[in-house]
């Protein structure tokens, strides 16, 4: 008989790197975490791991029956959800991670407004860049740029027709002049934003002549994406930003759009859980509702 205990020890393990850590997360002892495996993998008939003195790492076992290990847990949590609570009931903790920019500037209001309609829901919001791990990092649901990459993660489509735009303060552009075409980015300062340690600096465009991507450079980068808007909007130099982090400047007039919105690739913003089974009561009303907030925003 499989332990659910055991599977947790065996997920948690994959997630941190070693069993004396999955431990500590269950607040257990590397000895019992050790053994809830073995215990595992007798029961399953197979080796999940391969050890060394220092690492361990799936086996070709291993790496097959993590989905189904997965699967099972969310499974069972789902279970107990449906048989604590009522369907309709939108009460507990929502965690929920988001960009750095989107998140400050245009979720959080929003994000007020629907913790007012349903008060007995709590928000835990975690702002960032970086494509967090919504297994490791225990985020309910992650707001995300771009297309899923991870197949086993289930994407809720919020603004899929959103794209990047280039723009640049009036300041700006009094002081160095517009740019006449996506070619002559080269000869302007582009404000970088910087993707592990990575500055983004080609820029792809889909132009009436073909796809396009230019190599930019400029003298300022940040890992924050909400810094590198804070700089184009003090005439630092130009943009390349999603839409919808920047259409609220635009409409003030603090930033200017330079080239059409359809010369830049599709960048859907998608809400994405862990898995089906995940997807609360709480979580479908947070989408229904941002979809209609962001519908009103781009009207």
């Amino acid at each position: 008989m499989i332990r659910t205990d055991d599977l947790k020890v065996f997920i948690y393990s994959v997630e941190e790197g070693s069993f004396s850590a999955a431990a500590k997360r269950l607040g257990s002892t590397p000895a019992l975490a050790s053994s809830a495996i073995q215990r595992l993998e007798k029961a399953v008939g197979a080796r999940l791991f391969i050890r060394s003195t220092r690492t361990i790492r799936l086996s070709e076992d291993g790496e097959r029956y993590l989905a189904h290990a997965r699967a099972a847990i969310d499974a069972l949590e789902a279970g107990e959800r449906e048989l604590n609570s009522k369907r309709d009931d939108i009460s507990g903790t929502l965690r929920i991670s988001a960009p750095s920019d989107l998140g400050r500037n245009v979720l959080l209001p929003w994000l007020q407004d629907f913790q007012d309609t349903y008060p007995d829901l709590s928000i835990d919001l975690r702002l960032g860049d970086h494509i967090s791990d919504l297994y490791k990092d225990t985020s309910d649901v992650g707001i995300r740029y771009g297309v899923l990459g991870d197949s086993s993660l289930i994407a809720l489509p919020l603004v899929p027709d959103n794209r990047r735009i280039v723009c640049a303060s009036p300041v700006y552009l009094e002081q160095y002049g517009t740019p006449a075409s996506i070619e002559a980015l080269r000869q302007h300062n582009c404000l970088l934003y910087q993707i592990a340690g990575v500055a983004y600096d080609h820029w792809p465009f889909v132009l009436p002549d073909g796809n396009k991507t230019i190599k930019v450079k400029g003298t300022f980068a940040s890992d924050d994406a909400d810094v590198v808007k804070r700089w184009g909007i003090a005439g630092k130099g130009v943009l390349y930003k999603s839409r919808l982090d920047i259409l609220s400047d635009i409409k003030a007039g603090s930033l200017v759009q330079i080239f059409p919105t359809d010369h830049s690739p599709l960048l859907p913003l998608q809400l994405v859980c862990p898995h089906r089974t995940s997807i609360t009561p709480a979580i479908k009303k947070l989408t229904e509702f941002l979809r209609e907030r962001f519908h009103l925003y781009l009207s």
